[in-house]
């Protein structure tokens, strides 16, 4: 039996003849109370949505804007910082959503799986958000929401195939219109779940993200401020907000391309006269990490403790690294920008 099936009714027999225990057509729609579905069926009509985006052609524009320098910009910037710009966003949707997990624990935990209890469990769902956000995958399914709804989350159920029916028939809205569209009904799709806001910001990052970009993967929502992700109220209300805020956070990703940018120059320079690869290794992993521990810097250039160590004090000592914990023990390093 398919696992989306239920068990056959005991008046399935009925089914063709007339059921006099109840209610005709007319007696339900005369008893019937609005509910949770009513609410979302008129919140979440896609001929509204399209006439809000036309209200606010001038908001979409500039988040287009944003979002487009930001895609030609990382189309030269690299894979390091892609990874970079995906660390924060899911770090700062966590703090949004009151999961706070420092980006310095979450960068931790992706390099070298460090975590346990509950916070291994948390930790496990901002890591696959990073993996999203840096991965393949289509979310639409090729014009199967269903099924590539169910890929890119990883799990089906009910919830999935009560959001891809509300998608169906936004084929005319906007790629960043269909991605606040999708968030917002993803927060009222079925049961409720702890990682609900987390799934749904990623999900509709990478959603305009394949539809938009070229070197970016995903449009950044919670980036700096997360105005994107706040909005209430009504259609126009929500819709405006998102626009606002995916602007804000594309800008916020230039600026963080553009000092780590700046830094790799200085770096570059402040290290030239050092021999060997490992200095120039290890400015490329202070590049695409925000936080660097020494176990984790020896796991990504591959070369001995010692070696590593003597080249975090070097780059230290010139003002290209700072630590951060003032610790003589499990130290932590992040680019002097």
């Amino acid at each position: 039996m398919d696992e989306l099936s239920t068990p056959p009714s005991l008046y399935d027999a009925l089914e063709d003849e007339e059921a006099w225990f109840l209610p005709d057509d007319s007696d339900r729609m005369a008893t019937r109370q609005p509910g949770p579905r009513a609410e979302r069926d008129r919140l979440f009509d896609p001929a509204e949505w399209l006439s809000a985006q036309g209200t606010l052609s001038g908001d979409l524009a500039a988040a287009c804007l944003a979002f487009g320098r930001l895609d030609a910009r990382l189309a030269t910037a690299g894979e390091g910082m892609r990874l970079r710009l995906a660390l924060q966003e899911v770090a700062d949707l966590g703090w949004l959503t009151g999961s706070r997990i420092g980006v310095e624990r979450l960068s931790l935990f992706i390099a070298l799986r460090i975590g346990a209890g509950d916070e291994a469990a948390m930790l496990g769902q901002f890591a696959w958000g990073v993996r999203r956000l840096t991965g393949s995958g289509k979310v639409d399914g090729q014009g199967e929401w269903a099924a590539g709804l169910a890929a890119f989350l990883g799990f089906e159920g009910e919830a999935v195939l009560d959001l891809a029916e509300t998608l169906m028939g936004t084929e005319a809205l906007h790629p960043i219109t269909l991605a606040a569209f999708l968030f917002h009904a993803w927060k009222m799709a079925g049961a409720e779940r702890s990682a609900r806001d987390i799934e749904g910001g990623v999900t509709a990052a990478r959603l305009a993200g394949e539809k938009l970009g070229r070197g970016a993967l995903f449009l950044p929502l919670a980036l700096g401020s997360g105005t994107a992700l706040r909005g209430q109220g009504t259609v126009l209300a929500r819709l405006a907000a998102f626009y606002r805020g995916a602007e804000q956070a594309s800008l916020s990703a230039l600026m963080m391309i553009e000092r780590m940018a700046d830094w790799e120059e200085r770096a570059s320079e402040a290290l030239e006269d050092c021999s060997g690869r490992t200095p120039g290794e290890l400015v490329q992993v202070f590049a695409r990490w925000p936080m660097v521990s020494a176990p984790m810097a020896e796991a990504q250039v591959g070369a001995s403790r010692a070696a590593v160590q003597r080249n975090l004090d070097l780059m230290t000592a010139r003002g290209v690294i700072r630590e951060i914990t003032g610790q003589g023990r499990y130290r932590i390093w992040t680019a002097a920008l």
